[in-house]
């Protein structure tokens, strides 16, 4: 018998990669979606078809004045264990800056 996974545990990580967020940055606005569904098949897909790809849109006082690069790298650092345990993809969009 295969275990499903519950909607708890399909959005875990990326709610608990919200919360790093909210502390690390103090967003004005913050949403964390896991596509990884959608790239089942695809290299660096898990077999859960979950917890691998990431969208988060965002939106910061530390980012007005830093280049599109400054502010990804904020986001990446502040992620960077989760890309170290598993996160293959995680896409960008910084909002209102």
């Amino acid at each position: 018998m295969t275990a499903t996974p519950s909607t708890h545990d399909l959005s875990q990580r990326a709610a608990l990669m919200a919360q790093r967020l909210q502390e690390r940055l103090s967003p004005t606005s913050l949403e964390v979606l896991d596509e990884s569904a959608s790239h089942a098949g695809h290299s660096g897909a898990n077999a859960m078809g979950y917890g691998s790809h990431f969208r988060v849109r965002i939106a910061c006082g530390q980012f007005v004045g830093l280049s599109r690069v400054a502010r990804h790298r904020l986001v990446y650092d502040a992620l960077q264990d989760f890309i170290d345990q598993g996160v293959h993809a995680l896409a960008i969009e910084v909002v209102g800056t």
